[in-house]
């Protein structure tokens, strides 16, 4: 029988889950040596799924403890922003269907722009809801960070249809209709908790890209409105936007206004 080339056997191995597979055995007796490097390439990203599954069984712990309770629209809240010393703090609340799985879901900040933004597609296509709010550099001045983020969440919450029976919280304390627990670094603890950190990252940070269009100095498109060297070099030479909060050290030392 004529062997498979190496293009025919990477296709084939595509589709093979199981390390027991007749067919993985069949190429563990293939002495060519492309066979071979196939063959622990294939290995690795198996070990490689099988990780991210254990990860995902672990960070759906918190749904699966919740849904036992007899809850069915769980969603998970988180906000990003609450650093910056320009933009909005945004928040975003998620509900996943039960039967939701996405190998590599985490903590946004551990994924990579591409990864987040390929992951908020898959997330806002299988939801069953999904709201993202927004507060505003001079509110956050007039309220405090604290109370915009909160703010920001209940907006969030409040947005949803259909709405949620219990919340999973990343680390805030909310007041709310419904049943909660907040979770200390819960987007990297649970997933949909994870899903609304990934949703309000990718949010915030396309706003930020659209207003570095009108304020190209700050380099919004890359900083986020963080408070790196070339923008705060920026506020120095140029003043500050509408868009900084004036409440927020160094940003209050400057008083010339951008419009």
């Amino acid at each position: 029988m004529k062997k498979l080339s190496i293009a025919q056997i990477e296709e084939k191995l595509t589709a093979i889950l199981k390390e027991d597979d007749s067919f993985i055995i069949e190429l563990e007796n293939d002495d060519r040596k492309g066979v071979q490097q196939c063959l622990v390439k294939w290995k690795k990203q198996l070990e490689q799924e099988k990780l991210l599954q254990k990860k995902f069984f672990e960070m759906n712990q918190f749904e699966r403890k919740v849904r036992a309770q007899g809850f069915h629209f769980i969603a998970g809240v988180d906000e990003v922003g609450r650093g910056p010393l320009a933009g909005p703090v945004t928040a975003a609340a998620v509900i996943l269907p039960e039967d939701f799985f996405l190998a590599g879901i985490d903590d946004s900040k551990k994924l990579t722009e591409k990864k987040r933004k390929e992951f908020a597609a898959i997330i806002k296509q299988e939801a069953l809801a999904y709201s993202v709010a927004m507060i505003p550099a001079d509110e956050i001045d007039e309220i405090n960070i604290y109370e915009a983020t909160k703010k920001a969440m209940k907006s969030a919450i409040a947005s949803l249809n259909p709405k949620p029976d219990f919340l999973l919280i990343d680390a805030m304390k909310l007041e709310t209709p419904y049943p909660t627990e907040s979770i200390i670094k819960g987007d990297a603890k649970s997933i949909s908790i994870a899903a609304a950190s990934i949703i309000a990252k990718v949010e915030r940070d396309e706003y930020m890209k659209k207003l570095s269009l009108t304020y190209p100095v700050y380099g919004f498109q890359q900083n986020m409105g963080y408070g790196t060297k070339e923008h705060l070099l920026a506020i120095q030479k140029f003043g500050i936007t509408p868009y900084h909060r004036k409440s927020f050290a160094p940003v209050k030392d400057y008083t010339s206004i951008i419009m």
